[in-house]
Parts: structure tokens; C-alpha cells; sequence
């Protein structure tokens, strides 16, 4: 997929995700999300810091954490997790045109706001219907690379096929189930399990333990 083509999928995300935030009551900002540990405010501020990175600030605030991703990405969602609401909307709508972003694939970023808007959706019982299009683009990209999320080893030795969408990968149990699901397992997003069905599935479970 073209660059101009993900950031319009991301600007599109991040306007939907800025619409689920000005919906949430204060029970729901402060409700556990996907994320361990992590509250939905606290995810959101991870997000809107990933949306306003650059690559000169993340080299120095990376740096400060001792070059320890953890301890960086905690640092940013601390940060801005004490904003309001209102102001998380705006900060977050001011970026769904603009294309700054740390270093590494633009898919990345994509691949941040679907899963990320899923870690705060799931848990309230919303949901959003990431277009087919981006989903592709993100499992493409996450089938084969082990940085940060880890998504090549998580799948090893399984086939995966979505059921919504022309997409399949591997060879082995196979998991199938709607696309987006597929994604969020794919970076160890177990609760997604209970959408998809096949010998794949209590294989993935067990590699989660």
C-alpha cells in the first residue's frame, strides 16, 4: 500500500478513535483496557504521544529511558493520560492529517491505532470495523517481523485465514475468524481468541502462558 494511502487509513482511525473518546464517561476512562496494567486514559495517552512523536524526540526521550522501550513508552502515556478528556479529543483530531512519526514503517503507526483502539474499545464492549483495506496492510506487515510486538514468533508454524476478507498466511493449525481478531492476537492479544475458531487456537493459547 502506498504511503498516502495508510496515512489516509490512519487520519481515518484516529478521527474514529477520537469520536469513541468524546462518547466515554469517567467509569470508562478509568477502566483496565487490553493493555496490562493500563487504564483506558492511560492507553489513550500512549496513543496521542505516538501520534505527536517525531524522530528527534523520540531519539532523546528514548535515550533518557536508558534505551529502554518499556520504560519510554510508559513515560509518554504517563504524560499525557493526565490531560482531560476534551483536550485528548482535540490533540488527537489535530493529527489526523499531519505525518510526523518516530522512526520506523508508516504501516507501524497504522498498526498502533487499530490495535490500541481495539485495547480500549473491547473492554468498554464497544466496537469499530477497521476498513479491510487497513487490516490487510497491518497483518502484511506484522506476519513477518518480530520487532517490538513479536507477531513473526507468536504465529510460527500456524496458518492463519481470515473469514471477512481475502487474507491468509502459514502453514499449519489453523486459526480463522474476521480479519481485525487475526490482528490482535497476532501482537498477543489472547482476549481475541474467543473470536476464531480451529486447532490453531489452543496452540496460540498455550504459547500465551
Amino acid at each position: 500500500m502506498r504511503k498516502a494511502d495508510l496515512w489516509r487509513y490512519i487520519g481515518a482511525e484516529r478521527s474514529a478513535l477520537a469520536d469513541t473518546w468524546e462518547s466515554l464517561s469517567p467509569q470508562q476512562w478509568n477502566a483496565p483496557s487490553w493493555c496490562e496494567g493500563w487504564t483506558v486514559r492511560k492507553v489513550a495517552g500512549h496513543v496521542l504521544a505516538a501520534a505527536e512523536q517525531t524522530p528527534l524526540r523520540f531519539l532523546e526521550e528514548f535515550a533518557s529511558a536508558g534505551f529502554k522501550f518499556d520504560v519510554f513508552a510508559d513515560r509518554g502515556a504517563e504524560q499525557r493520560s493526565g490531560l482531560s478528556p476534551e483536550e485528548l479529543v482535540r490533540r488527537l483530531r489535530a493529527r489526523t492529517t499531519t505525518h510526523n512519526h518516530p522512526p520506523g514503517p508508516v504501516s507501524a503507526m497504522l498498526g498502533e491505532i487499530v490495535v490500541h483502539g481495539d485495547d480500549m474499545r473491547r473492554p468498554l464492549g464497544l466496537s469499530h470495523a477497521s476498513p479491510e483495506p487497513a487490516l490487510v496492510a497491518v497483518a502484511d506487515a506484522w506476519k513477518a517481523t518480530n520487532v517490538l510486538i513479536g507477531s513473526k514468533k507468536r504465529i510460527e508454524g500456524l496458518r492463519l485465514k481470515a473469514t471477512d476478507a481475502p487474507w491468509s498466511y502459514g502453514d499449519g493449525p489453523e486459526l480463522s475468524g474476521p480479519l481485525q481478531s487475526l490482528v490482535l492476537v497476532m501482537t498477543g492479544r489472547t482476549q481475541a481468541l474467543s473470536d476464531l475458531s480451529g486447532d490453531g487456537v489452543s496452540v496460540l493459547a498455550r504459547r500465551a502462558q
